[in-house]
């Protein structure tokens, strides 16, 4: 009995190691390691500024936020979304710890003051935040549920982390400065003018075809550029995609079968042992059941505007009679017959106003809700008494009592807006009632006291029941699909792999420069499986695997790895070939060039003097060229009436003649424009700061050897 006791104390620690080890079952094997790590490795994901990142620890704030995400977010991206998360806390973390800086109790009740200023249940009666009210909400938490109090825990956690950032990104702004002398210079780059003629080279007038460049040439300018040029590990691939797609015979079935719901029609009946007439569609008054029993999508009782009707049907619907029936036509991957029950005028918009009381368990109730659902209701109906008799505490009801965060500050209004922008309850309410009207009506969300404020405009919607039937592959297609697969498979066990696919006219996708942690394969989307394989020990150049991939399979190829470190020529030409190319081009034109003035270089090059006016350094372009920060540059560098060398540009060599040079006005102060100065490197730090403290943190990263992705 006494062990007993203690399995019952302990319940909550068995149903979280259980609730982790299914959830990492579920990652797809999320626990196997890669060879045989050690211990620290099998439960370290990663370690940043020497901070671990524990295994347990991430897998519950992984669990926690994909339970969150649900469908939106696939399980890499959750992944990703908190290692991102965790690096940033531990490298901030790093800085908090150098400065010494912490979040003391005085600060942290400010920071609530802030964050829960607005929550009425933290309020007094004169509407201010009142720290009573949140000791007391905090010790019942504590007292009544444990979870829920690990869950403010956490919550203050992040507020404190917030404004610890906070405090460290106003300190490195509070620490620049825009000093006079960089005044100065700002407003020298902008001021200092100068007009020139020039003579243009383009590189465009030599032919790619007659500039050599050789591999050497692209290696030697790799090595030489080689922080521009690292890579990190990747391999190559190739697919032959199988796809379990239902035949024109298959959807020619699947559209008899609807067709063969319209009429009524007999079927025998074997428990009566007689046969029977079944009531077809056509016929049925029952549309809600017939629907339900007979579709893949159950049936919608909402009245829908033309624009909401699948648009390849949408005319046709729209103008049939009460009971005639369209279709069947192709929809979204489905075949559909629909027919129309009922029409009627609505409101094109409505606005209304609203104060929303969750309860325990609805779709909008936060950590804080405790009253039963009867308990909302009865609160409702109160609130609903008072307001028929005043109008006027409305606004004061939606401050006091409303959880819609969205509508509270308009006084819980929504302006005016389109039919079935709202669920379906509140909806009805407000379209289907008249100007003025108020009650109380119950959502997912909880119980919504509405006033109804206006209506504008009369439209026709349609009430229609549409039979779905999925277009599915037939049993015979996907066996088909399996043989071919399987074929292929073989056949490239002896043969080439794009001589196979040639043959049987099958398209070979190739997919290049796949990392260690991508996820998605071109084509055939999330497919960590084949990337975890690619990178394998196991795996080598030339094996091949099949895959099975949502709705088929895929025959892969592992083409290539390579190792992280320098890009190969290879990957490396399609960027390194034009600016050798050009260098070599520069090169060409300057060793031809003989003219040493502007009239004799475009004699030479049968090209013309321009001239170029207003040039400043702050905006290094040049009208006629284009920007060229070299070219204007060196402008800057000459004298008035001073003729340059031959310049290597952007776009081509340039010979520049300054014909006039204006100073920037001087100023009595330069401050402005130092301002300018400090407040554009203000700017900066919210979007560099962090960047540059991560380029120079120490990230390991231990998510693809432990197979967390």
């Amino acid at each position: 009995m006494a062990v007993l006791n203690k399995i019952r104390q302990r319940s909550l620690f068995l149903i979280i190691i259980i609730a982790l080890a299914l959830f990492a079952f579920v990652l797809d094997g999320v626990i196997r390691n890669i060879g045989t790590p050690s211990a620290k490795s099998q439960n370290t994901i990663g370690v940043v500024n020497g901070k671990d990142i524990t295994r347990d620890d991430f897998l519950q704030k992984v669990e926690a936020a994909q339970r969150q995400a649900g469908a939106s977010a696939t399980n890499n991206q959750v992944i990703n979304s908190i290692w991102d998360q965790e690096v940033r806390k531990a490298i901030m973390e790093t800085q908090f710890e150098k400065l010494g800086m912490t979040v003391e109790k005085d600060q942290m009740r400010d920071v609530l003051r802030t964050a829960l200023g607005s929550s009425p249940e933290f309020l007094n009666q004169a509407g201010l935040f009142d720290e009573n009210k949140l000791n007391e909400y905090i010790a019942n938490l504590k007292e009544t549920s444990p979870e829920g109090f690990l869950s403010w825990v956490n919550y203050e956690k992040t507020l404190a982390s917030s404004a610890l950032q906070q405090n460290y990104f106003n300190m490195v702004k509070a620490g620049l400065t825009g000093t006079l002398a960089e005044g100065e210079l700002e407003h020298k780059l902008e001021g200092n003018k100068v007009d020139v003629k020039y003579v243009q080279v383009p590189y465009s007038s030599i032919a790619d075809s007659t500039v050599v460049v050789s591999k050497s040439d692209i290696s030697d300018y790799i090595k030489k550029h080689e922080k521009q040029y690292e890579v990190e590990a990747s391999t190559d691939i190739k697919y032959v995609e199988f796809k379990e797609e239902a035949s024109v015979e298959d959807e020619n079935v699947i559209k008899e079968e609807l067709k063969a719901l319209l009429n009524d029609r007999e079927v025998y009946n074997e428990g009566l042992k007689a046969s029977e007439t079944v009531t077809g569609f056509l016929n049925t008054t029952d549309n809600e059941d017939y629907v339900n029993a007979n579709s893949d999508i159950k049936f919608d009782d909402r009245f829908l505007y033309k624009s909401s009707l699948p648009t390849v049907a949408a005319d046709s619907i729209f103008n049939l009679s009460v009971g005639q029936i369209y279709g069947p036509y192709k929809d979204n991957g489905n075949f559909k017959i629909s027919k129309l029950i009922a029409v009627k005028q609505v409101p094109d918009s409505a606005k209304v106003r609203h104060i929303l009381i969750p309860f325990l368990g609805s779709a909008s109730a936060d950590a804080g809700v405790t009253r039963t659902e009867e308990q909302a209701k009865i609160l409702a109906d109160s609130l609903l008494v008072v307001v028929k008799k005043d109008r006027s505490k409305f606004p004061e009801f939606v401050n006091d009592y409303s959880s819609d965060t969205g509508s509270i500050e308009n006084g819980g209004e929504y302006d005016w807006h389109p039919y079935n922008t709202m669920v379906t309850e509140f909806n009805a309410f407000e379209f289907e009632g008249k100007t003025g009207d108020l009650g109380v009506v119950k959502t997912a969300f909880g119980f919504h006291i509405i006033e109804v404020l206006g209506q504008k405009g009369q439209s026709k919607v349609v009430q229609v029941a549409t039979i779905s039937k999925k277009i599915e592959p037939s049993e015979e297609t996907i066996d088909s699909v399996f043989r071919n697969a399987s074929n292929f498979e073989i056949a490239i066990g002896s043969k080439d792999f794009d001589a196979v696919a040639s043959e049987s006219k099958y398209t070979v996708r190739p997919v290049n420069g796949i990392k260690v942690l991508d996820e998605n394969i071109p084509g055939i989307g999330s497919q960590r499986p084949i990337v975890r394989w690619a990178f394998s020990d196991e795996a080598k150049v030339g094996d091949v695997k099949r895959f099975s991939i949502p709705n088929g399979y895929a025959i892969t190829q592992l083409v290539a790895k390579h190792e992280a470190g320098l890009m190969s020529v290879e990957e490396a030409t399609a960027t390194v070939l034009p600016i050798i190319r050009r260098e070599k081009k520069a090169e060409l034109i300057r060793n031809r060039v003989k003219a040493t003035n502007l009239e004799a270089l475009a004699t030479a090059e049968n090209t013309t003097v321009r001239t170029a006016s207003a040039i400043n350094m702050k905006n290094p372009t040049i009208s006629g060229a284009g920007r060229e920060p070299l070219v204007v540059g060196a402008a800057f560098g000459l004298k008035e009436g001073q003729t340059s060398k031959l310049i290597d540009g952007a776009f081509g060599v340039y010979m520049v003649q300054v014909t006039k040079a204006e100073p920037a006005v001087k100023l009595d102060t330069y401050q402005a424009a130092a301002n300018r100065v400090e407040q554009a490197k203000v700017n900066v730090v919210s979007s560099k700061l962090y960047d540059a403290l991560k380029e120079s943190a120490d990230i390991e990263d231990n998510r693809a050897k432990t197979q967390i992705q």
